[in-house]
């Protein structure tokens, strides 16, 4: 590509995230860029110089003539509500008038800051930075009428979207006012003042998500609504096994099917998969509908590789010996291996938990729609990509890096997403499209069937753990030992690593909030056969299993009421401290977020009592609880089930209670914890992945199932703590421990224990 056709086409996506965003606005409206992520920087942006490659900031902030404010979102919607969350805070700061707030959805770009919405962390992230938004712009406007009316900017109050000034009795309208204080310098941070809790009007109150009647009456844009002029539809046939190619194949019969336009090989990946396609053959057609039978017609014969001796059967014995092997240490304090070499085989209670590999399965499918643009030369001249994609960032850079070009060409417009789960962090599906594009010089929309997703994705790793304590004459803990043996996320990058990651260790198993004078953690080696990538809640649904579960056996073992004994073993209200221990901590400051017993004994005290804790239930009927802290909350179920003789299992109850630090938006919170709920039942009752000859067995909903009405608990009670604490994640939270919760309340109703997920292969009949 020539440098005058890469200028041009950088300059036209600083146009999309500069002028695309200021579009619209007239002259002297006030357009506010801030730089966040690193030192205080903020800058008026002028309308006619909306392009200048001057400053790059993390968000945009306009008010036009007319007194609309615009707020660019730049994490993706997938039901969280974050695009109204996030601006919820600017609204609240500035002191506008909701029904007067535009929401703009941002492109992929790294002058954003970190678009990569996943971890639970846009709130906790986002947060003060939307604050000082709101508050330089109102500070901006008080200013601008105290200049207007001669009197003292703290006399002046923005509220209502008008400032007003109480003695005299005068108003302005923000659009009146906007033009004056585009010309004002921007405050400095510490000249802010942002309001006391009692003059919020949006922050803690349930406001209607900005997409609800959108995606009521079914105009919302997902990504698998996207369209272009000319565009084909595309699916692909990709190989059976992780590492597959295609040794030859015949598409005589499929070039003949009615609809189909062309045929496209994909090369397999090279290196380390990472976010890679893994290959295969498409067909691409003027209907989805006519690709799927032109890829029914396909002949191929496929070169398995090393990967086609999986078996998933074979590979959990392995897993378990594993985990029950001397580990690499992580945690240790005190002296447990004497401790238990000391103590009497009858103080000892072992237990090794197992989760298999699990399916994102989002209800919307991976897909995604290119549109890559080639000179009379040949050559890549830009991309444009619409995807329902929890990190743009991510796809532009593997578009780049695909297509041989800068990734200042390439634009990734973001769609909301109809689930994410972290399978749409992984951009595979979207490069796919870009190489079909550029095969074909034409649009093209991939999209993944069922089958397609499900067999081909990026599961949640499989994982042994392995608990093992000594007790005293209570029945309480005096040595405690705790190894997880698991195949690495970080595999996708480095398929040589055999040990977990930190950030994955760390993920309830570090930091295992239980007082006992003398613990060990460890992990044990594992290999990847499958690509494995993060799901929702991550590690912390196989770790909080065998932690939360544990104690409900020690429990038993001793005679003692399950709650009450999780309230001891916590022991007192304190903050653990872990220092020497690598723990990153979800990457946020310990000081700041600390790891606090106390909260979690709190929320475990509070669910006790929203359930009614060791009320009278009749035979076969039971609680369950367990607590939790990931991703920096703090969360506990009690799980009611009721148990058939015959073994038919239902949840008639739920209670959830969770402390997330200072609450945004409750109506989100709580639709969270109902379905991090429901997402837990699902991969509790049924979910399971399991591969032969490297193949995976499942393949839709029929046998990869998820949990239906009549699975999932019959009511869901949510209670959120009020608290003043930072903000910090909620879409995860609710998922790690309703599965111990349900196994200790089977137990309960049953006397059978629960050790290996899912349910379904399980008897839970009782005499």
């Amino acid at each position: 590509m020539t440098k005058a056709a890469s200028r041009q086409s950088a300059e036209k996506k600083s146009q999309v995230s500069r002028r695309g965003f200021v579009a619209g606005l007239s002259a002297g409206s006030l357009v506010l860029a801030f730089k966040l992520s690193g030192a205080q920087e903020v800058a008026v942006v002028e309308i006619d110089q909306a392009d200048a490659p001057t400053f790059e900031p993390d968000l945009f902030v306009s008010i036009a003539s007319n007194g609309d404010v615009t707020i660019l979102a730049h994490r993706s919607e997938m039901g969280t509500g974050i695009r109204t969350a996030l601006p919820m805070v600017v609204a609240d700061e500035l002191g506008a008038d909701w029904n007067r707030v535009a929401i703009q959805q941002a492109i992929g770009d790294s002058r954003l800051g970190s678009q990569n919405t996943d971890g639970s962390r846009s709130i906790r992230r986002f947060y003060d930075r939307m604050r000082i938004a709101g508050a330089t712009a109102r500070t901006m406007l008080e200013q601008a009428a105290a200049a207007e009316w001669n009197v003292s900017p703290s006399e002046c109050k923005a509220q209502d979207h008008k400032v007003s000034h109480a003695a005299s009795g005068q108003e302005l309208d923000f659009g009146a006012l906007v033009e004056s204080a585009s010309r004002l310098p921007v405050p400095d941070k510490a000249e802010l003042k942002f309001r006391p809790a009692s003059e919020r009007r949006y922050i803690g109150k349930d406001i209607p998500i900005t997409d609800l009647d959108d995606l009521i009456t079914g105009k919302a844009m997902f990504g698998l609504d996207a369209r272009r002029p000319n565009q084909l539809f595309a699916v692909v046939a990709r190989p059976p096994v992780l590492g597959g190619t295609v040794r030859e194949f015949d598409a005589t019969t499929a070039r003949g099917v009615p609809g189909v336009v062309d045929i496209v090989e994909i090369p397999k990946f090279k290196g380390p998969h990472a976010f890679q396609p893994l290959g295969g053959i498409a067909v691409l057609a003027n209907s989805t509908w006519a690709a799927m039978q032109g890829r029914d017609a396909l002949s191929i014969e496929w070169e398995n590789g090393k990967n086609a001796d999986y078996d998933s059967n074979e590979f959990e014995k392995t897993l378990v010996e594993s985990s029950r092997k001397e580990g690499k240490v992580i945690r240790s304090e005190g002296d447990t291996e004497k401790v238990f070499q000391d103590a009497s085989p009858d103080t000892i209670h072992e237990a090794d938990y197992y989760v298999p590999h699990l399916a994102h399965a989002p209800m919307e499918p991976p897909c995604a729609l290119c549109d890559v643009t080639i000179d009379e030369s040949g050559n890549v001249v830009s991309c444009e990509a619409w995807a329902p994609t929890q990190n743009p960032q991510a796809s532009q850079d593997v578009l780049a890096a695909t297509l041989g070009i800068d990734k200042d060409l390439v634009t990734v417009n973001v769609t909301l997403i109809g689930v994410g789960l972290g399978r749409k962090s992984k951009p595979d599906f979207v490069a796919e499209a870009a190489i079909l594009s550029r095969a074909v010089g034409r649009p093209v929309h991939v999209t993944w069937t069922r089958e397609d997703d499900i067999q081909n994705g990026y599961y949640h790793t499989v994982a042994a753990v392995h608990m093992r304590a000594a007790v005293d004459e209570a029945g309480m803990p005096t040595a405690w030992l705790q190894r997880s043996s698991f195949p690495s996320i970080m595999t996708s990058w480095n398929p040589a690593a055999r040990h977990g990651a930190e950030f994955e260790m760390s993920q309830g198993f570090t930091d295992v909030p239980y007082s006992v004078p003398n613990l060990q953690v460890e992990n044990g080696e594992a290999d990847a056969h499958l690509r494995i990538g993060w799901m929702r809640s991550v590690a912390h649904i196989y770790h909080a299993l065998a932690v939360c579960s544990f104690p409900d056996e020690l429990a038993h073992r001793a005679g003692r009421d399950p709650y009450e004994y999780l309230l001891e073993l916590l022991g007192p209200d304190r903050l653990i401290s872990l220092e020497g221990v690598e723990y990153s901590n979800h990457r946020e400051p310990i000081d700041r977020f600390p790891i606090d017993v106390g909260r979690l004994r709190h929320v475990t005290e509070r669910v006790a009592k929203l359930a009614n804790w060791g009320k009278e239930l009749p035979r076969g009927s039971a609680q369950g609880i367990a607590c939790h802290r990931s991703f920096l909350s703090y969360c506990a179920h009690v799980v009611e089930v009721e148990i058939t003789k015959n073994g038919e299992l239902s949840i008639p109850r739920v209670a959830v209670v969770i402390d997330p630090g200072m609450v945004i938006h409750p109506d989100r919170v709580r639709a969270q914890m109902e379905g991090g709920t429901v997402f837990a039942t699902g991969l509790a009752r049924y979910g399971e992945i399991t591969a032969e000859q490297g193949r995976i067995q499942q393949s839709n909903f029929d046998d990869f199932e998820v949990a239906r009405i009549d699975d999932s608990p019959q009511e869901i009670n949510v209670e959120i703590v009020s608290s003043d604490k930072p903000p910090a994640g909620v879409g995860e939270v609710g998922v790690p421990s309703f599965a111990p919760a349900l196994c200790n309340a089977i137990f309960a109703a049953t006397g059978k224990r629960i050790r290996r997920l899912p349910l379904s292969r399980h008897d839970l009949s009782w005499a």
